[in-house]
């Protein structure tokens, strides 16, 4: 990385579709110093911009797909789909978490790929400069916001800050799932070179800005348009939830800790915000997935109207939709092992998520498995797009299970299976009233993997959890030594040690 130097002098705003109102740009030139930070709206315009680098930063390549949904994940490519050709090994390289032969494929003189030609973008991933750039915009708006004076009221000026805050820490958790130690800084026009912080001292440091900020932000937002795209108050509970989790889960003493911050936030989350946020009906299980909902956190839109698609990888659906959902796809690309269904849902269990989410039989091994959360309208008849949805990066049902795991794991079995038991009788599933203990852990950890299937969950579920070296979860383990070696990050490309004598790789990777 180039000694984090960010000088942000002009700023490309791509908008969202949050109202009208958002695509009406401003010159370029009108954009910048003393000129820009002039009116409430001035301000909202470059916290647009925020979410617009965060949007780039993860749906122009498969992110979401490739980090959380695939990688040791018990999936089986499926014969007579595109999945079958070497265009797609990343699903096998993936699952085995064999990063190297990812990579190494794309050199490889058969296949005549470069790095230009990586159409999932998973070089992109690697590059951690775009989250960077969301840190950096992030630490701009803050400190220019906070020295202004009379331009906004003080609640504006609170809500701006607190937004930007967000989405800086948004961005530093999403790293650290990814490389582990990142470098961190919060100070605007940063240009000073330096290594990577640990990442247990980044998160505690993410979660005491967050907390410093998050009541500043509203529950929810009067415009329906806004609902979920932008930064709500039960987005950051959740954030703080899962950077507390995921703490817990590497550190060797005072987990108690965390575990008590998580049902602390999740309570507050659950009977405090005065109606913003519910489980919906899994007969809304459409309206739930385009967005703007009241089960929705955080979203990333989406929303062909406007000319925003995601990237064809960007998204889960890409792999379990064919015909008649995806008109020119006749044969899902992907299935699951059948033992890994079959846990998850058990063929005697009662559970509407059978009925709404899956096609047919949800037990196929063929190509005939559909998966159904992502099945709203396409970008055109005959096209082969994905569904118009949002991307949903938090919503309740993940902060309701986060809080049950962590009364668990603090011996609250009681109140972890009431909690727990929202998500079941939501989905008319049979209640959890006796089970304790471990057994009980098991039972939330496999409600989450029931509740978010490919909502980018699943790999990051099991390294914190560190079921990832258990055969009961994954068929695909990873040995503890290889664990410890961190091959549960992501390689860092080598342009972050430009010009940075302080840097480092992630040594488990070839890079």
């Amino acid at each position: 990385m180039k000694k984090f130097i960010y000088f942000i002098s002009t700023i490309a705003l791509l908008f969202s579709s949050c109202g009208k109102d958002f695509l009406t740009v401003r010159p370029i030139e009108d954009l910048t110093g003393n000129n820009y930070w002039l009116t409430p709206q001035d301000a909202r315009m470059f916290i647009q911009g925020l979410y617009a680098s965060f949007r780039s930063a993860t749906m122009d390549q498969a992110f979401f797909p490739g980090t959380g949904d695939l990688r040791c994940a018990p999936t089986v490519r499926n014969s007579g789909s595109n999945a079958a050709s070497n265009f797609m090994n990343h699903i096998t390289y993936l699952k085995n978490n064999d990063l190297n032969g990812l990579f190494n494929q794309y050199v490889n003189k058969d296949r005549n790929y470069g790095d230009n030609n990586d159409f999932f973008g998973f070089h992109n991933i690697s590059n951690w400069s775009r989250f960077y750039t969301v840190i950096a915009k992030a630490n701009i708006a803050i400190y220019e916001i906070d020295r202004l004076e009379g331009i906004f009221s003080d609640s504006e000026k609170k809500q701006f800050i607190a937004e930007a805050t967000f989405m800086r820490n948004l961005s530093y958790f999403f790293l650290v799932r990814l490389f582990g130690d990142v470098p961190y800084y919060t100070e605007a026009y940063h240009a000073q070179a330096i290594g990577r912080t640990p990442m247990l001292k980044v998160l505690e440091d993410v979660y005491v800005d967050m907390e410093s900020q998050y009541k500043n932000l509203p529950w929810t937002y009067e415009d329906p348009t806004e609902v979920g795209n932008r930064a709500m108050r039960g987005g950051a509970l959740v954030l703080m939830m899962h950077v507390n989790m995921w703490i817990a889960g590497f550190s060797e003493n005072e987990k108690n800790k965390y575990y008590e911050r998580v049902e602390m936030l999740g309570k507050e989350l659950m009977e405090e915000n005065g109606g913003a946020y519910e489980l919906l009906s899994l007969r809304n299980t459409k309206q739930i997935f385009k967005g703007r909902t009241k089960e929705g956190l955080f979203e990333i839109v989406q929303n062909y109207n406007y000319g925003e698609l995601f990237h064809i990888s960007a998204t889960y659906a890409d792999y379990v939709l064919r015909a008649p959902y995806k008109a020119l796809v006749t044969a899902s690309y992907i299935h699951y092992e059948p033992k890994f269904m079959k846990t998850m849902y058990p063929e005697d269990a009662v559970d509407e998520r059978k009925t709404y989410w899956f096609q047919e039989d949800i037990y196929a091994t063929s190509n005939r498995f559909v998966f159904l959360k992502y099945a709203n309208i396409f970008v055109g008849e005959g096209e082969d797009g994905n569904p118009d949805d949002n991307a949903i990066v938090f919503r309740l049902a993940d902060a309701i299970l986060l809080r049950a795991e962590a009364l668990a794991e603090l011996d609250r079995d009681s109140e972890a299976r009431t909690v727990l038991n929202v998500v079941r009788a939501r989905a008319g599933a049979l209640l959890i009233e006796s089970v304790g203990g471990d057994d009980l852990k098991d039972e939330i950890w496999w409600e989450r993997v029931r509740e978010l299937l490919g909502e980018g969950h699943f790999f990051y579920d099991l390294v914190r959890t560190k079921k990832v070296l258990n055969s009961d979860y994954t068929s695909a383990t990873m040995s503890i030594t290889a664990f410890n070696q961190r091959a549960w990050t992501w390689p860092i490309d080598r342009a972050a040690l430009v010009n940075n004598p302080f840097m480092t790789l992630n040594t488990y990777w070839n890079n």
